[in-house]
């Protein structure tokens, strides 16, 4: 199962030149961390989302820097399936009513022509905290058409091994414990 935030998601942020760090707020309309994991050893791959998560990004363009931090909410996890939806809350995979949150920072790292490609951060997650890099897959700003201000998208992906985290149901039917992350996140320049 997974989560992530989110994860990391995550990442937003870059696009025209920056002179100074500035903080973008996650928008959780436009933000979804996602996950598949395996069922019944490779018989299919299981999807899901979180809808609710928030978080920050701080970003310096010129610096070739940033920092970002993604708080998901576990008890909204959607497979789509309500019966697995509330299994998965239960102390054999999340626990939620002990883990409520998973929380993913990371730093921002390996900026290409003002775009960061990789975040390098940690993932908390059931009460275990582990490094977890996300590749930056696509990373995008421009101006939001409504609030005529800085607007920053990305979509962001991850591997994690569940066990590690102490999620490790289905592992003695074979399940495989390597979970995906994907994370797609938009996020936008706080008003100074």
């Amino acid at each position: 199962m997974l989560a992530v935030p989110a994860l990391a998601l995550l990442l937003g942020v870059t696009g025209t030149a920056a002179a100074a760090t500035r903080t973008y707020d996650i928008d959780p309309e436009h933000t979804f961390p996602s996950f598949e994991a395996d069922h019944l050893g490779g018989l299919s791959v299981w999807r899901g989302k979180f809808n609710s998560s928030h978080g920050s990004v701080t970003l310096d363009r010129e610096a070739g820097s940033g920092t970002m931090e993604v708080v998901v909410d576990v008890s909204s996890i959607d497979f789509g399936h309500d019966a697995l939806n509330e299994h998965a809350l239960g102390a054999e995979l999340f626990d939620a009513g002990e883990y409520p949150r998973a929380v993913y920072k990371g730093r921002l790292e390996d900026f290409v022509d003002g775009r960061p490609t990789r975040v390098a951060g940690e993932l908390t997650l059931h009460g275990v905290t582990r490094p977890v890099e996300l590749e930056v897959r696509s990373f995008k700003c421009m101006p939001h058409p409504v609030l005529k201000r800085e607007l920053c998208g990305a979509d962001a992906l991850a591997t994690i091994q569940r066990d590690e985290f102490g999620i490790d149901a289905g592992k003695d039917y074979g399940f495989d414990m390597a979970v995906t992350l994907r994370i797609q996140v938009e996020a936008i320049v706080r008003e100074e």
